[in-house]
């Protein structure tokens, strides 16, 4: 009906930014808000990936409609109380979502009408002077409720009536929303830096490693978890070299984030990794690697990103003969789906190791944009046919033509190969450990993607 698809958009058009477009979702409590949320993206996030570690807890999701890409943003409800129309917090909840958006979709319900809280929101929706569509939820069936066109009262006039649950509608309204996007615009000066965002748990030192690197103390320090609010870019020159960095809010558990602009400071973080040519995951030695630690890695492994694991607050170990290895072990098994990343200790504090981050930056990165001539790619293949034979099932063995590079950060591969089904993930995983062996890649995702021969989906 309309198609999901699981990957980031190059946002890199000969050196000039392109920013990806963003739709939010807004209304007061219980009009259908995360039930269209989930009916747009619902496939996409059900994708169960066999890696341990990376989530599958979203606010924030990509889709694409005709040959449009955005990322859509599902939002709390905007409560009301009798003192005051939208209490402080709410509002500024509901502003962080409508500032980043491009297009925003007032959710109504068409079952219980026209209520005064949706004046509430439209009078906020008014002020930031985007694009607005009020979508009607909840109208089940082809004929619309009595008081459909009361919902004109609100000043908007783009309006549709769609069933979330039934998916009724969702066509036309799809068609609006692409249709309101501006037009692609490339920013008027071209920007070549590295893009390095530093992500991490509240009060792993993020910003502490930030102003270290940048030479200033540009972002607040303080000892008290979440003092980071917004991702915050950085651009310097080291040694010759253009980087922006991008410092973000700590990501927290999610029964942790008890108000919501940390929610949404965490949405900022995930755009900072997407925007990112690399990675900083920051750990806290204090605290060994935890399960939180594992998802927040997560993210970067699943938006392809080249990742370097920073343990940072080394100054505060007690050390012994084999501490470092023994912890790069214990980040290493925590952190399974992600030995292709190098693992640095550092101290912000002190400064200790401080310069290996930078070297390891421009490693990876080049890792990351790093590309083989078919024929060379084509003899490692070849080699390690030889030395493990493809699998096989009834009788039937896979066969594995040829393969090429088709892209960088992630370098991406496709292999032609006679049968889909006979092509298991463990040969896979097995023909990437050669690539890495013949070729690096290190701190690098590298994507194969198998092809049948004749297959025109390309």
């Amino acid at each position: 009906y309309f198609l999901l698809k699981n990957k980031l958009y190059d946002k890199y058009v000969k050196g000039n930014i392109i920013m990806k477009k963003t739709v939010a979702i807004v209304g007061r409590p219980n009009v259908g808000k995360s039930t269209l949320f989930n009916r747009l993206v619902g496939e996409r996030i059900s994708i169960v990936e066999d890696t341990p570690g990376v989530t599958r807890d979203r606010i924030f999701a990509d889709v694409s409609w005709l040959n449009y890409s955005f990322t859509l943003i599902d939002t709390g409800g905007i409560e009301t109380d009798t003192d005051n129309l939208i209490p402080e917090m709410m509002r500024k909840q509901a502003q962080i979502a409508i500032d980043m958006a491009d297009v925003i979709m007032f959710v109504v319900d068409g079952k219980a009408g026209l209520v005064p809280q949706d004046f509430e929101v439209a009078d906020l929706l008014r002020k930031s002077k985007k694009p607005v569509i009020v979508i009607v939820n909840k109208v089940d069936n082809s004929r619309l409720p009595d008081d459909y066109y009361d919902f004109y009262q609100l000043g908007f006039d783009n309006m549709y009536a769609i069933s979330s649950t039934q998916g009724l509608g969702l066509g036309d309204m799809l068609d609006e929303i692409v249709a309101l996007f501006p037009k692609e615009e490339l920013l008027e000066v071209e920007d070549n830096s590295i893009k390095v965002a530093i992500i991490g748990k509240p009060n792993a030192g993020k910003s502490s490693i930030l102003n270290a690197l940048i030479g200033e103390e540009r972002t607040i320090v303080s000892p008290i978890a979440g003092t980071t609010r917004d991702a915050i870019d950085e651009k310097c020159n080291i040694n010759g070299i253009d980087y922006t960095f991008i410092d973000t809010a700590g990501i927290r558990k999610k029964n942790k984030i008890y108000d919501n602009i940390e929610k949404y400071s965490v949405l900022r973080a995930y755009s900072a990794i997407e925007k990112a040519d690399v990675v900083l995951v920051v750990i806290d030695a204090t605290t060994m690697v935890t399960e939180q630690d594992t998802k927040i890695a997560g993210l970067a492994h699943e938006a392809g990103k080249c990742v370097i694991v920073v343990v940072n607050k080394w100054d505060l170990i007690q050390k012994e003969t084999n501490t470092m290895r023994d912890y790069t072990s214990d980040v290493r098994n925590s952190l399974a789906y992600m030995q292709y990343a190098p693992v640095e200790f550092i101290s912000a504090k002190t400064g200790k190791r401080l310069n290996n981050i930078v070297e390891l930056i421009n490693k990876v990165y080049e890792s990351g944009r790093k590309r083989l001539s078919t024929g060379v790619l084509n003899d490692v293949i070849g080699d390690a046919v030889m030395l493990n034979q493809p699998p096989s099932d009834k009788g039937k063995r896979l066969k594995i033509y040829y393969a090429t590079q088709t892209g960088v950060l992630p370098p991406t591969f496709v292999i032609f190969i006679n049968d889909k089904e006979l092509f298991h993930f463990s040969y896979q995983r097995y023909l990437e450990n050669k690539i890495r062996e013949s070729f690096g890649f290190d701190g690098t995702v590298i994507k194969i993607i198998p092809r049948e021969k004749g297959d025109k989906n390309k």
